[in-house]
């Protein structure tokens, strides 16, 4: 009873976490220009963090990688393709390589260790 409880709150403490990420994603994507806070990073090794992280934490709260890279990859490049619907900013491919990038990345990391992982416990 306390492993599922315990389970359970962080289940619950991971999707807490990837519903904050990605609404911050989704704000730095579509806001104008000034809003967003900068990690004082280059624009492109910010997409790369920002979507790695989020791919590692859906993958973490739902251990099926391919899956998430399912969603998250044509979410990634839809955001972008979005930038194209607001005034101040344009939609550029670079930008949605990156971010299909890190969600891919991301997804075959976290595959690899649930596979380790499984091996060893098997081991």
């Amino acid at each position: 009873m306390a492993r599922s409880r315990k389970a359970n709150s962080r289940k619950t403490w991971l999707l807490v976490l990837l519903a904050a990420l990605g609404g911050v994603i989704v704000f730095s994507t579509l806001a104008p220009k000034g809003w967003p806070v900068r990690l004082g990073l280059h624009w492109l090794i910010e997409h790369f963090l920002a979507f790695f992280t989020l791919t590692l934490l859906a993958c973490l709260a739902f251990p099926r990688p391919t899956v998430v890279a399912a969603v998250l990859l044509p979410l990634a490049v839809g955001l972008e393709a979005a930038q194209a619907l607001t005034p101040d900013r344009t939609a550029d491919l670079a930008t949605a390589l990156i971010a299909a990038a890190a969600v891919a990345s991301g997804a075959l990391l976290a595959d690899g260790l649930f596979t380790v992982r499984k091996r060893r416990g098997k081991a």
